[in-house]
């Protein structure tokens, strides 16, 4: 069980998308498939459909919460998020789209999480449960 902070409530389960690099949802996701398309991204070609998105944190234009909001309301987009440290753009897309968000856990979740493991996210209690894939 990991410990972090709540940033956006709610409670969700799912597969893990894990990657150490930051995720631009402005020009870097497709929100009609959810689909990574920022060229170089180690996520590029995958999916965040129904995952928990396992990343350090956001980067890019203010555009990208409204972005976050298109892609759930598309039925593509993850299923909660987990950050190192979060940033307001991605706070925002969360908090619009009811997508629940955690961050500063007792371990780097990027570390911690592997691609594939079954993540709960109880982001009211700020709590991680992480099971091996």
């Amino acid at each position: 069980m990991l410990h972090g902070r709540k940033v956006v409530g709610g409670k969700a389960r799912g597969a893990a998308l894990v990657t150490d690099e930051p995720i631009c949802f402005l020009g870097g996701v497709d929100v009609n498939t959810g689909i990574i398309t920022e060229v170089g991204h180690p996520l590029k070609g995958k999916c965040i459909a129904g995952k928990v998105l396992v990343f350090p944190t956001g980067k890019g234009s203010t555009g990208g919460s409204y972005l976050i909001y298109e892609a759930a309301s598309n039925g593509v987009g993850p299923c909660a998020m987990i950050n190192r440290n979060v940033e307001q753009v991605t706070v925002i897309g969360c908090i619009i789209s009811e997508i629940p968000m955690v961050d500063s856990l007792d371990c780097d979740p990027v570390a911690a999480i592997k691609d594939g493991d079954i993540v709960e996210v109880d982001a009211d209690a700020g709590t991680v449960s992480v099971t091996s894939a």
